[in-house]
């Protein structure tokens, strides 16, 4: 039996949120047969092991969920067998075959802990550290992308300290609305958006509070596209699945708190645009790299016309996260999918 570390929480504005996915990718894990290991870690950064009692309080409520009192403190080790987690109190080490970080945003998802699997010696779900980096910042990712010749929505980068003048007079080029968005970070934490320029300080401000970056881009009038990713040989895509958000705003609380948001697993387009999405979300995956999985985030104009708005290598696994919705729509339930995934890092691995 395979002995699985998932890892949760972390450092980042979406600790809550992995708390969440991780509730149910363990669950599944478990359903799967593997033999878990729970790692949560603290907003501090602490790693925690979680054995036998709930690593997470207030499991079903996103706005109260946290991490459990009582876990045991850990460190990630490299031993001649692969990698370890070493208890602190000296009492002896817990061997683990692989790991799947459920970590969403900064510190989870940008490339440090696959640095520090790759580091131990233990393969990884999910992207590397390099393309985990790159997705991670929508500005990067952006560059690759229209260097891919992959259209992606129009940007203005703002780096903390410069001319506001400047981002004003892109502001007035792109029209409003307009969005101002952290360049790293996800689940539409720090996101605003605007609809009166004189607002635009504001929003880049409460940007500012999550990241030294930031974008500016225009609202694109079409629909909330989605495609999952899952890799293999060849990699696979999903169906398409659609968000319709209230005011066109996909945000914090319509994804996880008042269910304002509905989550279609299969749009009603017709079938060439899917392909064209499936297609260039596959592009996608490859121009950046990516391995593992990944879900792919498109606007589509009334005429057809697709545009890449980000992509997400380690999207939510929320009850209501799209990216197990499409695949169970496919018939992979999430218990399969978290099987296809290990195999998927182990595989490379040995590659």
């Amino acid at each position: 039996m395979r002995r699985l570390a998932i890892l949760c929480g972390g450092p980042s504005s979406e600790h809550a949120i992995s708390l969440v996915s991780s509730v149910n990718v363990i669950a599944a894990a478990r359903s799967a047969g593997f033999d878990v290991v729970v790692v949560g870690i603290a907003p501090d950064g602490r790693w925690l092991h979680f054995a036998g009692e709930a690593h997470a309080v207030d499991a079903d409520d996103p706005a109260r969920i946290r991490l459990a009192d009582g876990g045991e403190p850990v460190a990630l080790v490299a031993t001649e067998d692969g990698g370890a987690l070493h208890r602190l109190d000296g009492s002896g080490a817990i061997s683990i075959d692989v790991a799947f970080p459920v970590l969403h945003g900064r510190g989870g998802e940008d490339g440090g802990v696959q640095g520090a699997l790759a580091l131990a010696g233990v393969p990884c779900v999910g992207c590397g550290i390099a393309a985990s980096a790159v997705c991670m910042d929508k500005d990067l990712t952006k560059i690759v992308l229209e260097r891919a010749g992959i259209p992606v929505v129009p940007w203005h980068t703002v780096r903390r300290g410069d001319d506001r003048e400047e981002a004003a007079r892109a502001a007035a080029r792109f029209g409003t609305p307009l969005f101002v968005k952290p360049a790293n970070a996800g689940s539409s934490v720090g996101i605003t958006k605007v609809t009166d320029e004189a607002a635009l300080g504001d929003a880049l401000d409460a940007a500012f509070v999550h990241d030294d970056k930031v974008l500016i881009e225009p609202a694109f009038v079409g629909r909330e596209l989605e495609c999952a990713i899952l890799d293999g040989t060849p990699p696979e895509a999903s169906g398409i699945g659609e968000i319709v958000a209230p005011d066109g705003f996909y945000s914090y609380d319509a994804k996880y708190l008042d269910d304002s948001a509905a989550l279609i697993p299969e749009a009603d387009i017709d079938a060439a645009l899917a392909e064209h999405i499936r297609e260039t979300a596959l592009a996608a995956f490859r121009a950046l790299d990516c391995a593992g999985l990944a879900r792919v985030d498109f606007f589509a104009g009334p005429s057809g016309e697709i545009v890449i708005n980000e992509i997400n290598t380690l999207p939510g696994f929320t009850a209501i996260s799209m990216y197990p919705k499409l695949w169970a729509h496919r018939g992979v339930e999430t218990p399969a999918l978290v099987t296809r995934l290990v195999e998927n890092a182990l595989a490379r691995a040995t590659a």
